[in-house]
Order: structure tokens, then C-alpha cells, then sequence
């Protein structure tokens, strides 16, 4: 008896390999009175196992297809989870074992072309953005683009002052005028702001702010027979000075370099000036309050960005030069002084929405001077230099793709900065 040996040549080669031992010995009984004829039954055999050889072959071909059909869907799985790169924007076929229609599978990111293997990705031209809290933006509008920025600003100052006029002739005794006065002042500035993203890294915008101010002030004379307070309120509202500012981002954005942001920007002097309002002769104390500055400036400054995720560090400093005048109304010719200013600070993003900012300003006031012809009862007293400083903290918020919120508060730490100051500003690109 003879029997065929078959080795395992998958689930298809196993069956036909049951079939064939199932089928019993290959001598099997010829009808009674018939010879056997081998040499016939020996082709059979070459002719099974030729067919044999042959589904073997294929099993392996189909086997070998079906293992890379496997490897590009484990590729494509892997991306799409994001543990892994497949080829980008490739279909892959899968075929049925029995030689079904192909199925095709579209990656996810089909739509997207592939990169070339080796080439930088295109590098970004706005720096990342950060929670405002100076007066300077640190990204600047993309090209083609407006925002339109109503912005509120709450500002509280309270400054006590001790005047003395006379003479100390030991520590107890003093013959004179004691002048203590107690000044507290509230400004809302409500202003629109609008920007233009002109070019690539180049803007232009104007502001067009709204003053309302309150002061009281009470006052005591000491060394005199006036023995009670005195309280004057004054008030003051109109339009400020109007601005105009250019703004262009002097290098690239290359990974981590920091970048570079110029500017440049002429203050007005629409607002009525501190010297454009009467007097009370006898106190000296305003009977309305300025809305402006009553002189033209011009500002340069330059700021930076440096990256450095998650933060991103900024800063910046500038220089305002006012251009002092005749203010007329026998006060002679005035010039205000100087403002030399500089800021540093830290952003973080929160998430994808939110993000704060903690930072500190300082400005350096010089001192003003008066020339000219002036009467006796207008000549202003000497004045100094001022060092005003303040902590800066801000968060925003982007409610949409289009919208913003931004919210700063601002805390004086020397004498002569005011107390606190307040900013919501909410910037609309259209």
C-alpha cells in the first residue's frame, strides 16, 4: 500500500491534503475481472501532485500579500492615533484570501500632500500670542487683515501732600504755612483702536480715546485760624489725544530665535490740555479736569520675543519726546519733559484658549521746565524727575476665531504711580 505525505501548506493545503487521504489507497480494487493498469495511475499521481505544488505556490504569494496588506493598516492605524507616520495620502487595498473585489481604505490624511523626505516644514511668520498687558501689542495684524479693538481702561490715583512755607526754628516750632492736601482722582478712558496688517510684518494704526475724569480734594491749612477741611470736587470729559502708531517686525521667525518688533508713534494733542482750563486763583486747584496732555509726542521704541516653550518671554523699551510750546494765559513757554520707558514679562498658554501674563513697567519721567514771559502768579514751582513703576498681571481669552478678550490689571509700587489701573480690552479681526 502507498500513501502520500503532504506538508502543511496553510488552511487550503490542509484540506485539499484531507481530501486526498480520505480518498483511501491509491490501489484501489478494479472491478472484478479488469487488470490494473499502474503506468495510468502512476500519471494521476504526477498530475495531483503537480496541482498540489501549484496551489502551494499561490497559498504562499497570497500569504505574503495578505502579511503587507496587514503592515500598511498596523501603518495607517498608528497614525491615525497618533503614535506613528504612515505614508501620507496613500489608499490601502485589502484583498479577500479567496480573490474577492479589493476593498480600498483612504488614510485620514488623504487630502493632505506628502511632504518631501528631508525638507524643513514652512516656517511661521507671527510670533506666538500672548495675554496684553502693556501698551504695545506683541503680535502684529497678518496681512489683509483689520481689527477693530474697543478697548475700557479704570485708573485710581490717591496722592497726599504736605506743603511747607516757612521757617523751622527748633523741631516743635514753626512759623509759616502748613498746607496738608489729600487728592484722590478717578479716569475712565473708553478708546477704539483699529489695526491694519498693511504687508507681511508691517501694521498701521490709529486710536481715538474718550477722557472722563473725576478729582476731590481736601485741603487744611495749618498755622492759620482755619480749623475745618475743605473739600473741592472738579470733573472733566471729552475727546483725548488721538494717536497714530506704525509697527514692522524686523526678522523671521526661525524656531526659538527671538524676534524683533520696531514702532513708532505721534500723540496728538486734541484733548484739552491741563493749561487750557481755569484756575482758582487763591488755591491754584483746576475747576475742570484736562482730557489730554495739551502736547504733541513722538515715541520710538523697539520690543522683543523670545520663545521658550511652554513661555514665551517679552519685552521692549521706548522713548517719548514731547515737544514743549508756548501754552499761552501768562504761563510763558513750557516744555513737559521726557519719558524714557521700558517693560519686561513672561506669557504662558494655559490651553488652547487661555492664557496669562506677569510682568513689570517703569517709566522715567525728566523734568519739565518754563521759559519765557510769565507773571509772578504763574510761575510754576521747580519740578523733579518722577520714577513711576508698575507690576503688570493679564489674562485673555479667545471666545472665537475672530474674537478675543483681554483683561490686564496694573499696580503702582512707587509714590508717584497711580494706585490702580484696570484695562478690558476686546480686539475683532475682520
Amino acid at each position: 500500500m502507498r500513501r502520500i505525505e503532504i506538508g502543511r501548506v496553510g488552511r487550503v493545503g490542509a484540506l485539499v491534503a484531507l481530501m486526498a487521504v480520505s480518498a483511501g489507497p491509491v490501489h484501489a480494487q478494479a472491478p472484478l475481472g479488469e487488470p490494473v493498469n499502474l503506468d495510468k495511475m502512476q500519471r494521476q499521481l504526477e498530475a495531483e501532485r503537480e496541482k498540489l505544488h501549484a496551489l502551494e505556490q499561490a497559498l504562499g504569494e497570497q500569504r505574503r500579500r495578505l502579511d503587507q496588506q496587514l503592515r500598511e493598516l498596523d501603518a495607517l492605524k498608528a497614525r491615525m492615533s497618533g503614535r506613528g507616520a504612515a505614508p501620507g495620502g496613500t489608499a490601502v487595498s485589502v484583498e479577500t484570501p479567496q480573490g474577492g473585489a479589493s476593498v480600498p481604505v483612504q488614510s485620514a490624511q488623504a487630502a493632505k500632500p506628502a511632504k518631501p523626505v528631508g525638507e524643513a516644514p514652512p516656517e511661521p511668520d507671527r510670533p506666538p500670542e500672548v495675554a496684553q498687558i502693556f501698551a504695545e501689542p506683541t503680535v502684529l495684524t497678518p496681512p489683509g487683515k483689520f481689527v477693530l479693538e474697543p478697548s475700557l481702561q479704570y485708573i485710581r490715583a490717591n496722592d497726599n501732600r504736605v506743603a511747607l512755607v516757612g521757617f523751622t526754628i527748633v523741631p516743635a516750632l514753626t512759623i509759616g504755612l502748613i498746607d496738608i492736601r489729600s487728592v484722590g482722582r478717578d479716569t475712565y478712558y473708553a478708546a477704539l483702536t483699529g489695526r491694519w496688517g498693511v504687508a507681511n510684518r508691517f501694521e498701521l494704526e490709529a486710536k481715538v480715546p474718550y477722557v472722563w475724569a473725576t478729582s476731590s480734594t481736601l485741603t487744611r491749612p495749618l498755622a492759620t485760624p482755619s480749623v475745618t477741611d475743605t473739600m473741592f470736587d472738579a470733573s472733566g470729559a471729552g475727546l483725548g489725544d488721538i494717536e497714530f502708531a506704525a509697527r514692522y517686525q524686523i526678522n523671521r521667525v526661525r524656531a526659538d530665535n527671538p524676534v524683533f518688533i520696531g514702532s513708532l508713534r505721534f500723540k496728538t494733542a486734541t484733548g484739552k490740555g491741563p493749561f487750557d482750563v481755569d484756575y482758582v486763583p487763591l488755591t491754584g486747584l483746576q475747576t475742570e479736569l484736562a482730557t489730554g496732555t495739551g502736547f504733541y509726542g513722538l515715541q520710538a521704541g523697539v520690543s522683543v520675543l523670545f520663545p521658550s516653550d511652554p513661555a514665551v518671554f517679552f519685552g521692549g523699551m521706548n522713548y517719548l519726546y514731547n515737544f514743549g510750546r508756548d501754552v499761552g494765559n501768562g504761563f510763558g513757554h513750557i516744555d513737559p519733559g521726557n519719558i524714557l520707558d521700558f517693560n519686561v514679562g513672561m506669557g504662558l498658554a494655559l490651553n488652547e484658549r487661555a492664557s496669562f501674563s506677569v510682568g513689570y513697567q517703569q517709566s522715567m519721567v525728566s523734568k519739565s521746565s518754563q521759559s519765557g514771559e510769565a507773571s509772578a502768579a504763574k510761575r510754576l514751582a521747580p519740578a523733579s524727575s518722577l520714577v513711576l513703576g508698575t507690576a503688570r498681571f493679564g489674562v485673555s481669552y479667545k471666545i472665537s476665531a475672530k474674537t478675543l478678550l483681554n483683561f490686564s490689571l496694573g499696580i503702582g509700587v512707587t509714590s508717584d504711580t497711580p494706585d490702580l489701573e484696570l484695562t478690558v480690552r476686546v480686539p475683532y479681526t475682520i
